[in-house]
């Protein structure tokens, strides 16, 4: 059972708000809410739990119970990392909801088979669907466009590109820069993208347990590159808040962008924070 430190005004905050285009909630970590004009709910890679003590420890608060969320359409993963596909953090809003868990195929592995959703929540099968690079998905009013990532540490990651007619949505996941990004720039005229930032830390080896020289996000070169590919006018920075020893300030981005076209703007979030398309 997971315990927020904020109670439920955030999900409360994200069911009573009736945005004119789409609202935008981030959730820390890379998890983040899109709620449309129509009322379509979304919710992307939302994690509460609390990582996996000495190793990575959350540094920022858990913001909302899963088992609070009466709303949502959707739950989405962009791969099978514990912070993006997680049972008690995303299983209960599926069981309370009847939403549908859009994932690439090893993050339903996980959730199917190693974590058995099933087993311990009240789910049916028709609520996990896969896919893949290159697949388009309609949820309420979203065309929800199935795109490549780039994430070395993953086994099947992929991005997501959000069209409403407010405008165009991008969750990266935690890719780093890939040559397909100037195809995705060209292909859609994205309004806001999310990409995930940090620095590089000595981190606990997963099996040996001894510290590791460890880059799992984006370093600020890095984030621009992507942004600037993409041709983004807005690029939100993600992830950095999380992990004790892979934490990073958004704000140094203003000295990396400053030169070039895209992004056009710094988006800089602080967990439960909204923006707007």
């Amino acid at each position: 059972m997971i315990e927020s430190d904020w109670g439920d005004w955030l999900v409360r905050d994200v069911e009573d708000a009736d945005p004119d285009g789409v609202a935008v909630w981030y959730l820390g970590c890379n998890g983040f809410v899109l709620k449309g004009s129509d009322g379509t709910t979304i919710y992307i890679d939302p994690y509460l739990g609390l990582g996996d003590p000495p190793r990575t420890v959350r540094m920022i608060p858990v913001p909302f119970d899963p088992e609070d969320v009466a709303e949502a359409d959707a739950v989405l993963a962009t791969h099978e990392h514990t912070d993006h596909v997680h049972g008690p953090s995303q299983a209960p809003i599926l069981e309370s909801t009847g939403a549908t868990f859009y994932a690439p195929d090893d993050s339903l592995t996980v959730a199917r088979e190693e974590e058995a959703w099933e087993d311990e929540w009240d789910l049916e099968a028709d609520q996990f669907a896969e896919v893949s690079e290159g697949d388009t998905v309609d949820i309420g009013e979203f065309t929800v466009h199935v795109e490549v990532a780039n994430d070395p540490d993953a086994t099947h990651p992929v991005s997501y590109v959000f069209e409403h007619d407010a405008g165009t949505f991008f969750h990266g996941g935690d890719t780093k820069p890939t040559d397909e990004f100037e195809r995705i720039g060209e292909t859609y005229d994205i309004d806001l993208g999310v990409l995930a930032f940090g620095t590089v830390g000595q981190i606990p080896d997963k099996q040996t347990r001894e510290p590791k020289r460890t880059r799992w996000y984006n370093d600020e070169n890095q984030l621009v590159e992507a942004a600037s590919a993409l041709q983004l006018e807005r690029v939100l920075p993600s992830h950095w808040d999380m992990w004790r020893g892979l934490t990073a300030d958004p704000k140094a981005l203003h000295h990396h962008a400053k030169s070039f076209t895209s992004p056009q703007r710094l988006e800089l979030v602080e967990i439960g924070d909204r923006v707007d398309l």
